[in-house]
């Protein structure tokens, strides 16, 4: 077969890569054929310089929105009764874009992966049928995201110990009984691409990577803990912060390996990781994961800041909070020659955990109230997370 036969069949010009034709070429010469070599070479010449690389197209298609105003859904919302109500919330509302578990807290997916996939044992049925549920996005024009969390995940961590964290010769859990994998290991990173990787198959246009760090604490134990440095155990005599090289360098690594599937890769990272130079015990550089994603996503829940920004109660001041916090983010951004889209997580539930005085009962106004924060700082972009999927009506998504 001559190397035009090879691509018309083939239709991918992305596989002519010097390796590649010197293989054809090796073929052609072995079959002893001037008039095939001088075919080959005849070939060669008549492609261009500059070759357009391969993109996996899944047969959806789905714009951008002029903005992503998105909520959290769970495998379970996705997949079961729920999903409608959200599909209606999505068309009837300014929202237009869904966050999906694909790849979960605990470490399993959330769908049924074909026969003979390495992640058959940790598949689970909540969305019986992931195509079907992302033609049903595209017929209603609802961007979809697939959800992965990444360093999370006690199925994993339970399953090969080796890959994790152990004490006492045991698998480590936090006090939530949460296990962890370990972020310096490769085959820890590929497992997760893989995953993401085929949730772009399915179609979805984001993947957005979730506990893209080491445990909260991390620097507290890590010399208790039993763990392999893998390629890192070299810089970790010489002062350098490996923890913060192996997590950004992962995402660098996860955003190059996504590049051929045409979707756009985001992060969700501690928001108080802006405001700092590094946080080098979860291995969490702001600056340095956003140089390589496409959009980050803060988590800046008022609930979860301890006094800040010179507030108190930050639960009680949703406005403060958030306008206080993107003044920081912006000017962190300001400093990269290429800034990612900025979509931070906002909060759409009551934080009665805090106690009697630190919280307030969340409804439309406190969620409206952090959407025009971000939009008086410039940010248009946002997604709402409601653990239970139930998100507040009567908000106005789109303040002047």
């Amino acid at each position: 077969m001559t190397l035009k036969h090879v691509v018309a069949s083939v239709g991918v010009v992305a596989l002519l890569t010097p390796a590649f034709i010197s293989s054809v070429q090796a073929e052609e010469s072995a079959k002893g054929s001037e008039h095939h070599h001088r075919e080959l070479v005849q070939t060669i010449k008549e492609f261009p310089d500059s070759m357009p690389r391969f993109v996996y197209d899944s047969g959806l298609s789905f714009e951008y929105p002029d903005a992503v105003r998105g909520i959290y859904v769970t495998g379970h919302s996705a997949g079961g009764e729920r999903f409608n109500t959200l599909v209606d919330l999505m068309n009837t509302t300014d929202l237009n874009a869904m966050v999906i578990d694909i790849k979960d807290d605990f470490g399993n997916l959330t769908y049924k992966p074909e026969d003979g996939s390495p992640f058959s044992d940790i598949g689970n049925t909540y969305i019986k049928d992931p195509r079907e549920m992302l033609e049903v996005l595209e017929e209603n024009e609802i961007y979809p995201i697939a959800r992965v969390v990444v360093f999370k995940d006690s199925v994993l961590a339970e399953k090969r110990p080796e890959l994790s964290f152990k004490e006492n010769g045991a698998v480590w859990a936090n006090g939530r009984g949460e296990s962890f994998v370990n972020p310096f290991l490769k085959e820890v990173w590929d497992y997760n691409v893989q995953i993401a990787i085929e949730a772009a198959k399915m179609g979805f246009k984001e993947i957005q990577f979730d506990y893209v760090r080491f445990p909260e604490g991390f620097e507290t134990r890590d010399d208790s803990l039993e763990y392999d440095l893998g390629e890192y155990a070299k810089n970790s005599e010489d002062g350098i912060n490996y923890r913060v090289d192996a997590v950004s360098d992962f995402v660098e690594y996860a955003s190059e390996q996504l590049k051929p599937y045409d979707v756009d890769v985001s992060v969700d990272i501690f928001g108080y990781a802006a405001t700092l130079e590094e946080a080098p015990g979860i291995g969490q550089n702001f600056n340095r994961i956003s140089e390589h994603v496409d959009v980050i996503s803060s988590m800046i829940y008022p609930s979860h800041w301890t006094p800040y920004f010179g507030i108190d109660k930050p639960d009680l001041e949703p406005y403060n909070l958030i306008n206080e916090y993107s003044k920081v983010e912006n000017e962190k951004l300001a400093e990269l020659d290429e800034r990612p889209i900025s979509r931070p997580w906002i909060q759409d539930f009551t934080a009665s955990y805090l106690g009697a005085g630190n919280y307030m009962v969340y409804g439309a106004a406190e969620v409206q109230a952090q959407i025009q924060a971000l939009y008086d700082n410039d940010i248009n972009e946002f997604l709402l997370w409601n653990a239970g999927n139930t998100y507040t009506e009567g908000v106005d998504y789109l303040p002047e």
